[in-house]
C-alpha cells in the first residue's frame, strides 16, 4: 500500500489524507477497510455527508434499480420522474408533520452554494448589502460563505473575499454571565453603533467545525425574536447539523422556531452529491434562470434521498433509535472527561454530534493519529483543533459506539505515555 502516486500527482491542497494515510478500498454502514483489509470503525461520516452510513443496502439498492432501468441522470432543472418523487416524500414526511411551508430550490451539489444563493436571494428580496454572521461559524469555501465565516484564516486579502459582512458573538462566545442577545439587540436599535442593518443573520444552531458550540433554545427563540423586530432574515445552516444530526430531522426544531431560510446538503442526498435551498413562499422572488448551475438537482441523489427519507423519517422509530444512541455518545464522552480531567476541559455537543476540548490543543492531532492507527476514524474541531469530535454516521450500531471509543480512550492513554 503507497501513496506515492497520490503524493506525486495530487494538489498539496490535499488535507484528509495527511489526517488518515491509507487506500480505502470498502466500506459499510459504519465500518472502512483499506486494501490492506484492516478495519476502521467510522465516527466521521464523511464530514457529516454520510449519516446513513456508508453503501447503506436501502439506498445502494434503489440507486442499482434506477441505473439498471436507464433512469434520467442529468437534466438540470428540468422535471423528472426522481425530482417528484424526492419532492413529494420531502414535503409529506418532513415538512408537513412539523407544519413547515417551504418552497424548494435545487442548487449546484455543494453546501456552499446552497449558502450563496441564500444570501443573494436575502439580499435582493430585503434590498440590503449587509448580513450578520457569528464567531466560530463556518458556511464554506467559495466567496461569499468565506465572507461569513469566522477563522480570520480565510479572511487574508489575498482571497479577495468581499465585504458587507460582519460576526457577532455567539451564545456564551463571551461566558455565561455576558448576554449577547441583549448586546446584537442594543447595536441594532442604537443608531449610533455603526452597525448596519442586515438583510439576514446566519447561523448553525450548533457549531460543528467551529468546536462543537451549542446554541441554548432560548437564545436561538430570543434571536428568532429579534429577526421579527427588526425585519432580518433568519437563514439556518442545516448543511452538517441537520439531516438528523441533532436527533431531530432539523436541529432548530428543540426551540420551537422556524426560519425564514434553510440550507441543507451533505447528508440530504443519501451519500449522493445535493443540495437545497428551503425558503418561505413570499421570499421566493427569483426571475427564470436567475440562480442556476448545469448539475443543480442530482437525479441519483433524489432516488437516493427518497430512500432515506421514506425508511428513516415516515414515522418516529429511527428518531427515538438516535435518542438513545446520543444518550449513549453522551455518557461516553462523560466518561472521558472523568477520566482524563487534567487533560479535558470540557465536553459539549447535542444529538449525534459530541467533542472533547483538550487543554492542550497539539495533544488532538496526535491522539486522533494514534486512534487512526489503532482502527477508528475521528478528527478534531475547533478555531485550533482543540476538540475531538463525534460525527459517526447516524445508523451506527450501540456496538460499534463503545468500541470506537475504547479506542480513543486507549489512544489518549498511548500518546500520554509516550510523552
Amino acid at each position: 500500500m503507497s501513496l506515492e502516486l497520490f503524493n506525486q500527482y495530487e494538489s498539496e491542497v490535499r488535507g484528509y489524507i495527511r489526517s488518515f494515510p491509507t487506500v480505502f478500498e470498502k466500506s459499510k454502514m459504519a465500518e472502512i477497510w483499506d486494501e490492506e483489509g484492516k478495519r476502521y470503525v467510522d465516527f466521521f461520516a464523511g464530514a457529516g455527508a454520510l449519516n446513513y452510513g456508508h453503501n447503506n443496502p436501502i439506498i445502494n439498492d434503489a440507486i442499482i434499480s434506477y441505473l439498471q432501468n436507464d433512469g434520467i441522470g442529468h437534466a438540470l432543472d428540468m422535471a423528472t420522474v426522481a425530482k417528484r418523487n424526492f419532492i413529494n416524500a420531502f414535503v409529506e414526511n418532513i415538512l408537513k408533520p412539523r407544519n413547515m411551508d417551504y418552497i424548494l430550490q435545487f442548487v449546484g451539489p455543494t453546501g456552499t452554494n446552497a449558502i450563496e444563493t441564500a444570501l443573494k436571494i436575502a439580499r435582493k428580496v430585503k434590498g440590503r448589502k449587509q448580513v450578520m454572521s457569528f464567531t466560530n461559524g463556518f458556511h464554506g469555501m467559495s466567496m461569499g460563505s468565506l465572507s461569513i465565516t469566522g477563522n480570520s484564516y480565510y479572511h487574508d486579502e489575498h482571497y479577495g473575499v468581499p465585504g458587507y459582512t460582519y460576526q457577532v458573538p455567539f451564545h456564551n462566545y463571551l461566558g455565561d454571565k455576558v448576554d449577547t442577545i441583549a448586546y446584537l439587540r442594543k447595536i441594532l436599535e442604537d443608531a449610533s453603533s455603526g452597525t448596519e442593518l442586515p438583510a439576514a443573520i446566519v447561523l448553525e444552531t450548533i457549531q460543528a467545525e467551529g468546536g462543537i458550540n451549542v446554541a441554548g433554545e432560548q437564545w436561538l427563540k430570543d434571536l428568532r425574536q429579534i429577526c421579527d423586530d427588526f425585519d432580518i432574515l433568519m437563514i439556518a445552516d442545516e448543511i452538517q447539523v441537520g439531516n438528523g444530526r441533532s436527533s431531530d430531522f432539523f436541529s432548530f426544531e428543540r426551540a420551537g422556531i422556524q426560519p425564514d431560510i434553510i440550507t441543507l446538503s451533505k447528508s440530504i442526498g443519501g451519500g449522493h452529491p445535493m443540495s437545497m435551498v428551503l425558503m418561505k413562499p413570499q421570499l421566493d422572488k427569483w426571475s427564470p434562470g436567475e440562480h442556476s448551475g448545469t448539475f443543480r438537482g442530482n437525479n441519483l441523489a433524489f432516488v437516493a434521498a427518497t430512500q432515506a427519507i421514506e425508511n428513516f423519517w415516515a414515522n418516529d422509530d429511527f428518531r427515538q433509535q438516535l435518542k438513545a444512541k446520543s444518550n449513549l455518545v453522551q455518557s461516553r464522552m462523560e466518561k472521558l472527561a472523568l477520566n482524563y480531567p487534567y487533560l479535558i476541559r470540557e465536553i459539549r455537543g447535542h444529538g449525534m454530534i459530541w467533542g472533547a476540548e483538550f487543554k492542550q490543543p497539539e495533544l488532538t492531532s496526535h491522539v486522533c493519529a494514534q486512534a487512526f492507527e489503532d482502527g477508528l476514524v475521528i478528527e478534531t474541531a475547533g478555531a485550533d483543533g482543540e476538540v475531538i469530535k463525534f460525527l459517526g454516521p447516524l445508523v451506527i450500531s450501540e456496538e460499534l459506539i463503545n468500541e470506537g471509543f475504547d479506542i480513543l480512550e486507549q489512544a489518549i492513554d498511548k500518546v500520554i505515555n509516550k510523552g
